[in-house]
């Protein structure tokens, strides 16, 4: 039976190569919050936006705590030793910096932590932020900032409630790389009023601005997001998983095999999803994705030098 990795570089095996061990990621809860919901930018976040979707269970605790409590579950799981504290929920670069110090170094100081990866907003990364985040890298820690642009036509950010345009990222983008900190890019693929040909486009736009990685997720409805009203009202239907299954497969064949996807799906819990009801667990996306690779005899990077007219 074919597996993921005979077709797609992923960030797990980059991983593997780096430490010559397992490494796997833990998601850590600051307590920031997102200047789309405190006013700064917008109110009421992205349409598509319900943090307790990929909120840690362990996330009353400490930080130290969250990171070893992800170490435990990891090692249970895996029996790998080695972890990277990851940043997630909402925007973890959105905050004084002495604050984002003292968060990051309390992880940091968890013994077999071995990276730091930050996801935050194109539009809040200042130079002393990025120096900050390129000083643990220096210390010899394996470090990535994962920047959320999901789309990058302007009226999709708009439709959705962004909060910010494909010029912040480009501007983030060109900030990172004078410090030779490497990005990780997250993709929504079906967003409302986009298809085959937006996410084909937004790839090449983010290929050509140079890119480490790559996070692809498919677009699901969840309570409590103002999505969901649209869902409700019939004004929204998601992608089903034959079409996503299609456009993902056609993204890995368009990216350079340099460049590793962090992941090719994304989940909610059962209790949160609305629709598709395919969002509920991985590996049956997962799956799917090798079968077509595997059908059409493709893998990643196959048409990487094919160019995208522009829009």
């Amino acid at each position: 039976m074919a597996v993921l990795s005979e077709f797609v570089e992923t960030f797990g095996q980059q991983l593997l190569r780096e430490f010559g061990e397992r490494v796997h990621k833990v998601t850590v809860d600051a307590g920031f919050t997102c200047p789309n919901r405190d006013g700064s930018r917008g109110r009421g976040g992205c349409t598509f936006c319900n943090n307790k979707s990929f909120h840690p269970a362990t996330a009353a605790r400490g930080i130290a705590d969250q990171v070893r409590e992800g170490m435990r579950c990891v090692r249970r799981r895996t029996r790998a030793r080695k972890v990277i504290a990851y940043f997630q929920t909402y925007t973890n670069t959105y905050a004084p910096l002495s604050r984002l110090s003292a968060a990051y170094e309390q992880a940091l100081a968890v013994p077999g932590v071995v990276g730091l990866s930050v996801g935050t907003r194109p539009d809040c990364l200042s130079e002393a932020v990025v120096a900050l985040i390129a000083s643990y890298r220096d210390r010899g820690l394996s470090v990535w900032v994962e920047l959320g642009l999901q789309s990058s036509f302007d009226e999709t950010l708009a439709r959705v409630n962004r909060g910010h345009g494909y010029g912040e990222y480009r501007e983030a983008i060109a900030l990172l790389q004078r410090y030779r900190i490497p990005v990780c890019t997250h993709l929504i693929v079906g967003l409302p009023q986009e298809g085959r040909d937006h996410a084909l486009h937004t790839l090449a736009r983010v290929l050509s601005l140079g890119v480490a990685g790559l996070k692809i997720h498919p677009l699901h409805v969840v309570r409590g997001s103002r999505l969901a009203h649209d869902f409700r009202a019939g004004r929204l239907v998601p992608l089903d998983l034959p079409t996503y299954v299609g456009i993902v497969a056609d993204l890995v064949e368009r990216t350079p095999r340099h460049v590793a996807f962090h992941r090719l799906t994304g989940t909610a819990k059962a209790a949160l999803l609305l629709a598709p009801d395919w969002c509920i667990g991985k590996w049956r996306v997962l799956n799917a994705i090798t079968a077509e690779l595997a059908r059409r005899g493709t893998r990643q990077g196959v048409f990487a030098c094919e160019g995208v007219s522009s829009w």
